[in-house]
């Protein structure tokens, strides 16, 4: 917004402010503001004022000047009282037209530093003039007195007054329009009031407050629209969270759905089938591989199916002789060796095609049981019982489990291993010795006891187990012990004796299901080498699993006892080791 500087109106644009100009200021008619006179021109309106209105002129010149100063300094104030002083006083500005060059808007000073300066020696000039006008207050009642005898009476130009003279006007613009005139006096400084909120001066304390009011609607409006854009903005990120919760519980469901169906397989309960599907279909592999003539399978075939309509073992996985075998090469060799205790007559029995991968539970199992079968001692428990086949094993299983034993391991096999590869542990084995009255215990070697993770004690333990009868002092010593269920994680063994070192050391030997039939027939040569030895023997250092679980034989029992470890084989547990 441009202003006039003439009379204080205020336009939009430069083109409109030199129309103004031209159509109010130039060719408007010219009229003498003290007394009225027109019909001349400009030059002769500008003549007559400085001669005939010489002392009014320069009053008006000084109001003029002050009320310009301080229009422009208080202008960046932005006051609501700026509009109303700009209006009154352009008809001050008007009157003291005459007095000013036409200069166009943009020739005018708007440097703060110009303005400011000018205010103050105009303010200092206006305040002298003031001060010897009224010392000459007489010469001007006399000049007065001809002046309106030959023009008008002069007028108010703010309320439009008329008064005889032009000292009695300017005393009644002193008194009745001081205010309007806002001219400083050297004793008194007008209050300013700072904005707390933008830093603006104002003059008059409402106008502060009505300014500060409008400051407070501003921003409660703007909390308001705050408000309305954090509350969607909490909404989209409350819905966005949502979504990112249910993509990640669908990805972790179906993580632990493809872990649970990993185990399933490991475990063999994922319903592939059980030894006779698997045996038929590792079969046809070898068939077709060409290591299997299809004669060869069709005869196996049905050897299978007599074993398992039977539920008899077809003992085509067994090696017999390895505990005699193992006594002559003892009584002859091993010279390194200071004493050995064997268990009973124990037949090895390795995994065949049906249970590759899962069934050396099963097979430790059948090595277990062929050497009570060669205990006279057992006779009253297992008579007439011959070596079983696993799926007849997983039979004898679940019917121990609906007699009551070992409630909980049944549940986590679904009360069901016919059919399936599932395999089994110390605790199955337990409950079909338990089931068969075979008296036995599990003991448990829940952490390491030796440096770097090995178990020493596990085999002081079997040390003992085997040396506990009194057998004199020969390096053979043949018990009447049987073998011990040795389980891990992920596989299980049959220890069959132990080996103490002229060093000391213990060295534990070990039936693996894993190891093939040929392998053990090596130990029957009559001269067996040591290195034969080495796929049984185990030292301390061999068996660094983080837990070890056995099974051990004590003998048989009674009916009586039976049902009391049916009963306690709901809450048992196994005995640990410290």
């Amino acid at each position: 917004m441009l202003s006039c500087d003439i009379c204080g109106e205020t336009v939009t644009s430069e083109p409109d402010m030199k129309a103004h100009l031209l159509i109010v200021h130039m060719e408007n008619e010219v009229i003498c503001p003290f007394c009225k006179l027109s019909g001349v021109n400009y030059d002769e309106m500008c003549f007559h004022i400085e001669t005939a209105h010489f002392e009014q002129n320069e009053l008006e010149r000084s109001f003029a000047r002050i009320n310009t100063i301080q229009i422009r300094t208080s202008d960046n104030r932005k006051d609501n009282t700026l509009q109303c002083r700009m209006e009154v006083n352009s008809s001050v500005h008007s009157a003291c037209a005459s007095n000013h060059p036409k200069t166009s808007p943009q020739t005018l000073p708007s440097d703060d530093t110009l303005k400011h300066k000018a205010y103050s020696e105009n303010l200092t000039e206006s305040r002298k003039f003031l001060k010897s006008r009224e010392k000459e207050c007489d010469l001007s009642k006399i000049k007065g007195s001809i002046y309106e005898t030959v023009y008008s009476p002069p007028e108010c130009p703010f309320c439009g007054r008329i008064e005889d003279c032009s000292q009695d006007m300017e005393n009644h613009v002193k008194t009745k329009h001081a205010n309007l005139l806002d001219t400083p006096s050297e004793d008194h400084d007008q209050p300013l009031y700072d904005c707390p909120m933008c830093g603006l001066i104002c003059t008059n304390y409402h106008i502060l407050q009505e300014h500060v009011d409008l400051h407070l609607e501003e921003s409660s409006f703007g909390q308001g629209i705050n408000r309305v854009q954090c509350s969607r903005d909490l909404e989209l990120a409350h819905q966005l969270q949502q979504e990112e919760d249910r993509k990640r519980r669908s990805e972790e469901a179906r993580q632990e759905m493809g872990e649970f169906q990993k185990l399933q397989r490991q475990y063999g309960l994922d319903n592939s089938g059980g030894y006779k599907q698997q045996q038929l279909r590792n079969m046809e592999i070898e068939v077709n591989r060409g290591r299997m003539h299809p004669s060869e399978f069709h005869r196996r075939k049905a050897d299978m199916m007599e074993s398992l309509a039977i539920g008899i073992d077809d003992g085509k996985t067994k090696t017999s002789g390895i505990i005699e075998a193992l006594y002559r090469y003892y009584q002859n060799a091993a010279t390194d060796v200071r004493r050995v205790w064997l268990s009973t007559g124990v037949d090895h029995f390795h995994s065949s095609f049906g249970d590759k991968g899962w069934g050396c539970g099963y097979r430790n199992f059948q090595m277990l049981l062929s050497s009570l079968l060669q205990n006279d001692a057992y006779d009253d428990c297992l008579k007439g019982m011959s070596i079983p086949c696993i799926p007849k094993i997983q039979s004898m299983i679940e019917d121990a489990w609906k007699e009551g034993f070992d409630p909980q391991g049944a549940s986590q096999l679904n009360n069901r291993l016919q059919g399936t590869k599932a395999w089994i542990g110390a605790c199955e084995v337990y409950t079909l010795l338990t089931s068969l009255r075979v008296k036995c215990h599990i003991v448990d070697f829940h952490k390491s006891t030796g440096p770097l993770g090995t178990h020493p004690r596990l085999f002081e333990w079997i040390l003992n187990y085997y040396s506990s009868e009194r057998e004199g002092n020969p390096k053979v010593v043949c018990t009447s012990k049987p073998p011990i269920y040795l389980q891990h994680q992920g596989h299980s063994r049959t220890v069959v004796g132990i080996e103490e070192r002229k060093n000391r050391t213990l060295c534990l030997l070990i039936f693996d299901p894993g190891c093939p039939s040929r392998e053990m027939q090596k130990l029957l040569k009559q001269d067996t080498e040591a290195s034969n030895l080495k796929q049984l023997r185990k030292f301390v250092g061999n068996l660094k699993h983080k837990q070890y679980q056995i099974v051990a034989v004590e003998g048989v029992l009674s009916s009586e006892e039976k049902i009391a470890r049916r009963q306690a084989s709901q809450v048992f547990t196994a005995e640990k080791i410290p």
